[in-house]
């Protein structure tokens, strides 16, 4: 049974900028200017917003750092910040306060210059204690544990792994705006550097610039605007964990918990999920979550994404930007998964468009596979 907050809601405006390298901005710049691009395309000015909701890797209060910046005066605000999932829980917040009545223009948003400012991850994490004396090298010694734990007892080869982000480069060669672009084979992952066993530099996400917003407001508004909406029809949360040490399980994230009630708010099966946009930060998170997110069974993920099956002209659109790995990962990917959904349901994906495009699930993970939050996007065909 769906969510009575289902259809409630559209996105009316999305915007980018700075993907890529974008030197001599700062991250508030970025963010600034991906919130214009998302004014321009709605259709709206700045003072039309009256609800900022906000997270970055550089900002400790971020939606009041983007209010000053941008000469804003909220009524509503919210700087919930758990990672890169950050934006898909921004959703249902944004989502819920427009229907509440507490707000009538909504603005999500996101902006960073990590790989121009230095050009490596940046956190405002501290230091967890049961890790430290270990040194391990944030934040993928985490994910190198869950990658082993899963080959371990799963069977999982670096060769899955692999295809994981040869998928993503196929996709990301579709996409003008992809950072990363070029051949890219199954030998050349597996001959990079490892950075943290068993994953190489090619199982591993970018590092670099980029901004994005989106703008919502209620239903009853959203076909006053120019271009075709896109309607919030659900999303869940769930987190078990900070740190990795904690994990229950090294194989099962939270988005096993998260996916379900988000599917069930939206009213949805598998089956009418045209696109998947996963938050790859490594390649095992796309092996996680498609078995987490019930696409295939638990320790069948790497056996899933063998032979193109996500890939173009596969089986099952996934993360058809070229997502993290290739397409862009400015610290905090969440809101690109946004993105990505909003130019597909609206047909704006040139290339890489998918003939049937009127369902996107979005799912992103923060920490070291901490929290995970599943949301779903979906055109007027649908409601």
């Amino acid at each position: 049974m769906s969510h009575s907050i289902r259809g409630k809601t559209a996105i009316v405006g999305m915007g980018v900028a700075g993907v890529g390298e974008a030197p001599g901005y700062s991250a508030i710049e970025l963010l600034g200017l991906s919130v214009h691009a998302a004014l321009a395309d709605a259709g709206l000015k700045l003072g039309d917003i009256d609800a900022v909701f906000a997270a970055t890797s550089s900002h400790a209060f971020a939606s009041m750092s983007v209010t000053e910046y941008l000469g804003l005066k909220p009524k509503y605000f919210d700087s919930t910040n758990v990672g890169g999932s950050s934006f898909e829980m921004h959703l249902l917040q944004a989502s819920l306060a427009l229907e509440a009545g507490l707000c009538d223009v909504a603005l999500i948003c996101y902006g960073s210059n990590q790989r121009t400012a230095g050009g490596r991850l940046v956190s405002m994490s501290e230091p967890q204690w049961h890790e430290t004396p270990y040194s391990p090298r944030h934040p993928i010694s985490a994910y190198g544990l869950a990658t082993s734990r899963h080959m371990h007892q799963f069977g999982t080869t670096r060769e899955m792994l692999a295809d994981v982000a040869v998928s993503a480069r196929q996709w990301a060669n579709l996409n003008p705006d992809a950072f990363a672009r070029g051949p890219l084979t199954r030998d050349d992952v597996l001959s990079m550097r490892m950075v943290s066993d068993p994953l190489t530099s090619g199982d591993c996400c970018l590092v670099t610039d980029g901004a994005a917003a989106c703008i919502l407001v209620r239903a009853d508004r959203a076909k006053d605007f120019p271009k075709k909406p896109v309607y919030f029809l659900g999303a869940a949360g769930a987190n078990w964990h900070r740190s990795i040490q904690a994990m229950p399980d090294l194989t099962v994230t939270a988005a096993s918990e998260s996916g379900p009630r988000a599917f069930e708010m939206a009213g949805l099966t598998r089956s009418e999920v045209d696109l998947v946009m996963v938050y790859d930060a490594f390649t095992i998170n796309t092996i996680l979550f498609l078995e987490d997110l019930g696409f295939c069974p638990k320790g069948e993920g790497g056996r899933f994404v063998q032979d193109g099956r996500i890939a173009p002209g596969g089986e099952l659109a996934v993360n058809t930007n070229g997502g993290g790995l290739s397409c862009v990962h400015p610290g905090m990917y969440g809101m690109f998964l946004i993105a990505e959904g909003v130019a597909q349901i609206r047909r704006e994906a040139g290339e890489r468009q998918l003939k049937t495009a009127d369902v996107a699930l979005l799912h992103g993970n923060g920490g070291t596979l901490s929290s995970q939050v599943t949301a779903f996007l979906g055109s007027e065909a649908v409601l």
